[in-house]
């Protein structure tokens, strides 16, 4: 499902997290670069104690930025708040005085951080060193071709390629190999986004879609990292135009045949809320505007049934979602109702033969039950997977005679392989499926493009400790085939690591999981071990614990790394997320310091080797635990942090408020006023000692406003009592998501990774 309306990282995903290159995918909320990993600015302080970051002496130190205050009073159900700093908002992002202090704070961080950039080189160059620069995906079938996509040396970007399955291959199996070599069907580049990138500061593709007949290709370009896509057709062969590009759309899109396209477009404050069907050949202007979705809790989202028979147009809100069909045989016939609009139901779709297939979420059926009903008769429905209290109905994904469900049980991921009746039989309930098996105590796996016609799945599997992998699934046989798994340079060894679940007690006794992956021969666990702990905690998202060949660079100098699945995730089902939303985020909060307290309690870590990381709605989460406990933590990393949740909360012009009511709360509401204001970062930025922090921001980003993050910083800068450092990074050529290019990404990692470790003073260690 799309995250256009989530404050992650899919970072996500899924993300995705959402989050967050992991070794699972870009999909994953694991912060993938500095933009994405930081969150907390700089600071200078007035404090006696000095720290491997404290300021050099008085006639050397570089001064943070003078910000003025502009005093901004908002008053609500008898209670007076004041901004002083309001006036950093700049919607246009054209205010002189705005992008003066901004460049300003970037130079006080280039000049806080100019001693150990030589040491970041070096993180950087290690970094990279043990990415693989040439290399393929695996290739996935579709079709009469492998696709792909392929990297270079000194390349930021990607070639889509594809090539013809030669005849021999014409059955699909899980043990085939795409031919290379002189005598193979040649390969062919369909698009090389380092040419379409050569002018842009910031370039990515959000789709990139085949059509049926394998002849045209539509992507989605932004340029800026706003998420406001071009869409541009091309002939899959030549790579000449077709038609006239589609402008101001989202990322989600369609094929509907061979001739259209079904896309979103957006509001003016950034909400999914029509979607359109474009014939080819005719002006954006003429198209058939599908649906309209007028109230502006509810975003809408596209995708298709893995039959490629039909789309579905769904319509959203956090507890709500309900779905339409198109026929893309007919789709002059426009949406049909496939599930209702109720209150409190939530429903995805797909399809196959003479059936719908609906993952249907309720009060009741809180993990989710998996129902079926005839395409001529969508109200009568027949229960294939019915609800269980203990295990979650994550997604479903559907062939021409299996169906696969990924679920989750105790926190751990579970793909269970179904065989269904021939077409056109009677569907009963599913009993006796196959579980794929797997090797790590915690792990993440991700569903991948499939055939539908075919017997194989295809799925990413990775680890703390294993990298990337991809495995084709015979779903007759039950033989799991390797067919790639990410290149790890200069010698690594996973058996060097050890990765295991921890559980730590809440202050209500509820039992949070964490993750934890080390390097057996350089962890002591006497207290003495850096950690950084990583957490999220929002959207229902799972942060399942993957591979991320950047992080061993933490890792081989001592680190302890660790993820607290914290309460409002998805990771323990949909209970977990409901005890962590609304006026229970609090639990999101004081399960993280619980987690960090166990850390130490076991001797994982100290409070003077603790570092913490979030990113986005994580970077909330970092924002909220500084001001509770300070003195827990010695260094901070929030990533575009969503840190001014009153505030941007009670504006209803800012993308993302209005749908995230049923999320955060709606503070118009007195009860939920004052709870989100006691747990508001920058509502409660008070006068006391605060660890090392560095915060980044997007000047770009639409998910979470620049201003919130440099706000943040300000108001600490003004108020905190210490002398340690508080960095405020601002790329002015980015979004949410941070720069775009593979290497550029690389370079932010190193930053951060420097960062912590000149906080620990272990820069030394090379």
């Amino acid at each position: 499902m799309p995250l256009q309306n989530l404050r992650l990282n899919i970072g996500s995903l899924l993300c995705i997290p959402l989050a967050v290159t992991v070794v699972l995918s870009s999909a994953l909320p694991f912060p993938s670069s500095a933009a994405a990993f930081s969150r907390h600015h700089h600071n200078r302080s007035l404090a006696a104690t000095k720290s491997p970051m404290s300021l050099p002496a008085q006639s050397q130190a570089p001064f943070p930025p003078a910000v003025k205050k502009v005093e901004h009073v908002m008053e609500m159900f008898g209670d007076v708040r004041i901004d002083n700093y309001y006036w950093l908002r700049d919607d246009s992002r054209s205010d002189p005085e705005v992008l003066s202090h901004l460049r300003q704070e970037n130079a006080y961080t280039d000049s806080i951080m100019s001693e150990t950039k030589e040491f970041e080189n070096k993180i950087f160059e290690e970094i990279k060193a043990r990415i693989k620069k040439d290399d393929i995906t695996a290739p996935s079938r579709q079709g009469p071709y492998y696709y792909y996509k392929r990297t270079f040396d000194g390349k930021e970007y990607v070639q889509h390629c594809r090539r013809l399955i030669p005849d021999s291959q014409k059955v699909p199996s899980v043990y085939d190999i795409m031919p290379t070599g002189h005598e193979a069907p040649k390969e062919h580049v369909i698009l090389d986004e380092n040419v379409k990138a050569q002018h842009h500061q910031y370039y990515s593709i959000g789709a990139f879609e085949v059509s049926p007949n394998h002849k045209l290709v539509a992507y989605a370009e932004d340029t800026k990292g706003d998420e406001i896509y071009t869409v541009y057709v091309i002939d899959a062969e030549t790579q000449a135009p077709v038609g006239e590009p589609l402008v101001g759309v989202t990322s989600y899109l369609e094929w509907a045949g061979d001739n259209a396209l079904v896309y979103i477009t957006m509001d003016e404050t950034l909400r999914p809320d029509k979607a359109w069907l474009h014939v080819l050949g005719t002006e954006q202007s003429k198209d058939t505007c599908l649906y309209v979705e007028k109230d502006d809790t509810f975003s809408v989202d596209l995708y298709t049934s893995e039959s490629k028979k039909y789309l579905f147009v769904a319509s959203e809100s956090k507890n709500t979602r309900f779905n339409f069909y198109l026929d893309v045989s007919r789709p002059e016939e426009g949406l049909k109702v496939l599930t209702p609009r109720v209150d409190g139901i939530d429903t995805t779709a797909s399809h196959r033969g003479d059936h719908f297939f609906i993952q249907r979420r309720s009060d009741q059926f809180f993990n989710s039950e998996l129902v079926a009903c005839a395409v001529n008769n969508t109200s009568s429905t027949a229960v294939l997977i019915p609800h269980r209290e203990s295990v979650k109905i994550q997604a479903i994904q559907l062939f021409s005679d299996h169906l696969v469900a990924y679920e989750r049980e105790n926190g751990l991921q579970k793909v269970i392989v179904y065989h269904l009746p021939p077409i056109g039989e009677t569907l009963r309930s599913l009993e006796s499926g196959q579980a794929v098996s797997f090797t790590d105590p915690v792990y993440s796996v991700g569903s991948s493009d499939s055939e539908f016609s075919s017997s194989i799945l295809r799925f990413t599997y990775s680890s703390l400790r294993t990298p990337s992998t991809v495995y084709d699934y015979d779903m007759k046989a039950g033989v799991s085939v390797l067919k790639k798994s990410e290149s790890v340079l200069g010698g690594f060894d996973a058996t060097r690591y050890v990765t295991e679940r921890q559980w730590a007690p809440a202050s209500d006794g509820t039992l949070i999981p964490i993750s934890i992956v080390y390097r057996k021969d350089l962890v002591k666990l006497d207290g003495s071990d850096p950690l950084l702990l990583y957490g999220y905690g929002s959207y229902e998202a799972c942060i399942d614990p993957g591979f991320k060949s950047a992080r061993l660079s933490l890792l081989d100098r001592g680190f302890v790394y660790a993820i607290a699945h914290v309460r409002g995730g998805g990771e323990m089902g949909r209970q977990w997320y409901e005890n962590g939303k609304l006026l229970k985020k609090k639990n999101t909060f004081t399960d993280f310091i619980a987690c960090a307290e166990y850390l130490i309690e076991k001797k994982f870590c100290s409070k003077e080797r603790l570092c913490i990381n979030g990113v986005s709605a994580g970077g909330l989460l970092i924002g909220a635990v500084l001001n509770m406990r300070p003195d827990l933590f010695k260094a901070a990393v929030a990533g575009v942090p969503f840190v001014d949740v009153l505030t941007t909360m009670l504006d209803p012009t800012i993308p993302l408020t209005t749908s995230e009511w049923e999320e955060w709360g709606d503070p118009r509401k007195e009860e939920f006023y004052f709870y989100m204001k006691s747990y508001s970062p920058v509502d409660n930025v008070k006068a006391q000692n605060y660890p090392h922090i560095l915060v980044t921001a997007g000047l770009n980003d639409p998910r979470v406003l620049y201003s919130e993050p440099a706000k943040f910083v300000a108001k600490l800068r003004d108020l905190k009592t210490d002398d340690n450092i508080l960095l405020l990074k601002c790329e002015f050529g980015a979004g949410h998501f941070s720069k775009s290019g593979r290497f550029e990404k690389l370079q932010e990692e190193a930053f951060t990774y420097v960062f912590l470790l000149k906080a620990l003073n272990m820069t030394s260690k090379l």
